[in-house]
C-alpha cells in the first residue's frame, strides 16, 4: 500500500478502459474525465493487452521494469563495442543501478516507461552513426507524451549538425508540428476546460519535501560519468528536457526524485561511452581500468545512500505487515463494480475492481458516490467530519482505514424503507 492513485490509479484506469476498447476515462481526475485531456499519450494502448490478460496493477508494474530493463540492452551493447568487454558491462550495470532508473521504478507507473528503451536505441544508433535507423526509433516518442516532441527534436538538430541536413530538418519539423498539434489542439479538445492544463507554470506541492536545486541535479546526472559525458555531442540531446523542466516555477520538476529523470539516463550514459571512445589512447586505457569499477562504486552508492535499492537491505522490507493483510481484507467488503471515493493511498487497491474517484472533496447532491474509504491523513480530517451530515456512516474500520456508505432512510407505505444510491451528476 505504498503506491498512490496519482499516477498508478489513474495510469490503471486509462488502461483498463483501453483495454475494453474504450476511451481512457479516469474518474479519479474527475468524473467522465478522458485523460487525453491531460497528456498526450496513446502508447499506454499498448500495454492494454497485457492488462486484458492480466488485469490488476500489479501489471502495469512489471510492464515498466521490463520496459526500464530492456534500455539496458542497446546502453551496454554500444558500451561494450566502444569500450571492450569487460569495462562496457560494467558500464551497463552502473546504467542499471543509476538514480534516475531507481527512482522511476519506485514512483507508481507512468508512460515515460515507454520512452526510455525507445530513446536509448536511437540513442545507440546516433553514436554508431545510423541517422536514418536513429530516426525511425525516435519518432515514436512522439506518442509516450507531448514533451518528449522536445527531445526528438533535440535529436532531429543533431542529424541536421551531422550533416544530413534534410533528414534532420525533417524529424525536427515533425517533432515540432506534432508536439504543437497536442498541446494546441488534441490535449484542449478532450480537456473540459478546452485548454492545455500545464500551460502555466505550477507552484509547488506543499505536501512533499523541498528538492534539490537545479544546479544539484545537473551534478548529480553528470557525476556518476565522472563527467566524461561532456566530451561526447550527444549530452546536448538531454537539454531541451532539462530546460522545460527548470523553465516552470514547481520546484518538484527540478529535483532528482520521481520519473522525470529516466531518460535522461540512456543520453548520459550512452554520451559517457561515445566521449571515452573519443579520448586519447593512454587517457582512455586509464579511465577504462577504472571503469571496471564503476558497478561496484554504483552498487555501494544505491546501498548507502537515501536510493530506493537501499531498501532490499531493510529485512522489514521482505514481510507484509499484518496492518497491510487486516486492511486488505476490510476493502474487500466493497462489492466489485462499486463506485468509491478513496484517499489517494487506498485507491490503486480499488481501481482493478470498482469505479474509483478521489476523496478530493466533500460529496454534493451532484456527485455523491456510494462508498467512500477515508485514511488518517490530515488534509481528509474536516471532509470526514462532514461525512455524518451528508448521509455517510461509517461500515467498517481498522487501523489508519475507514469505510464509509451513503445511506438514507425514508418512510413510504408506512415501511421504512432504505436507499442506496449510485453516484450521479
Amino acid at each position: 500500500m505504498r503506491s498512490t492513485g496519482y499516477d498508478l490509479g489513474i495510469f490503471e484506469q486509462a488502461v483498463r478502459s483501453y483495454a475494453h476498447l474504450r476511451p481512457p476515462i479516469v474518474d479519479l481526475k474527475g468524473p467522465g474525465f478522458d485523460l487525453l485531456g491531460d497528456h498526450f499519450h496513446p502508447i499506454l494502448i499498448l500495454a492494454a493487452p497485457f492488462y486484458r490478460i492480466f488485469p490488476s496493477p500489479v501489471t502495469l508494474l512489471v510492464l515498466q521494469a521490463a520496459l526500464l530493463a530492456l534500455s539496458a540492452v542497446p546502453v551496454t551493447r554500444l558500451a561494450i563495442d566502444f569500450c571492450g568487454h569487460r569495462a562496457g558491462a560494467c558500464l551497463g550495470v552502473a546504467y542499471g543501478l543509476s538514480w534516475g532508473i531507481q527512482q522511476a521504478v519506485v514512483f507508481d507507473f507512468h508512460e515515460i516507461a515507454f520512452a526510455v528503451p525507445l530513446l536509448a536505441r536511437s540513442v545507440e544508433l546516433l553514436a554508431r552513426r545510423r541517422p536514418h535507423a536513429a530516426t525511425g526509433w525516435a519518432l515514436p516518442l512522439l506518442l509516450v507524451k507531448e514533451d518528449q516532441a522536445f527531445i526528438v527534436a533535440a535529436i532531429g538538430a543533431y542529424i541536421f549538425w551531422q550533416g544530413h541536413r534534410r533528414l534532420g530538418a525533417l524529424v525536427t519539423a515533425a517533432a515540432v508540428a506534432v508536439g504543437a498539434l497536442a498541446v494546441l489542439i488534441i490535449i484542449p479538445a478532450f480537456n473540459p476546460h478546452h485548454s492545455y492544463p500545464y500551460g502555466k507554470t505550477a507552484g509547488s506541492f506543499s505536501s512533499l519535501p523541498v528538492p534539490v536545486t537545479k544546479e544539484e541535479t545537473i551534478l548529480a546526472l553528470l557525476a556518476p560519468t565522472l563527467f566524461l559525458a561532456l566530451r561526447s555531442p550527444l549530452v546536448l540531446l538531454a537539454a531541451p528536457s532539462l530546460l522545460a523542466r527548470f523553465w516552470t516555477s514547481n520546484p518538484i520538476f527540478w529535483g532528482t526524485r520521481f520519473h522525470y529523470n529516466a531518460v535522461l539516463m540512456p543520453v548520459i550514459f550512452i554520451a559517457f561511452a561515445d566521449g571515452l571512445a573519443r579520448m586519447g589512447a593512454s587517457d582512455r586505457v586509464a579511465v577504462l581500468r577504472s571503469a571496471r569499477v564503476a558497478p561496484i562504486l554504483a552498487l555501494i552508492i544505491a546501498m548507502c545512500v537515501p536510493q530506493p535499492l537501499r531498501s532490499v537491505l531493510n529485512p522489514t522490507s521482505w514481510r507484509v505487515p499484518e496492518q497491510v493483510r487486516t486492511a486488505e481484507a476490510l476493502l474487500r467488503i466493497i462489492p466489485d463494480g462499486a463506485d468509491v471515493a478513496a484517499a489517494n493511498r487506498i485507491a490503486p487497491q480499488l481501481t482493478g475492481r470498482c469505479r474509483v474517484f478521489r476523496f478530493l472533496s466533500e460529496p454534493t447532491p451532484q456527485f455523491r458516490p456510494e462508498w467512500i474509504v477515508t485514511t488518517d491523513a490530515p488534509y481528509e480530517r474536516s471532509m470526514i467530519a462532514e461525512l455524518p451530515s451528508l448521509g455517510y456512516s461509517v461500515v467498517a474500520r481498522t487501523t489508519g482505514i475507514t469505510i464509509y456508505r451513503w445511506t438514507i432512510r425514508y418512510s413510504s407505505d408506512d415501511r421504512d424503507t432504505e436507499v442506496i444510491s449510485a453516484s450521479f451528476w
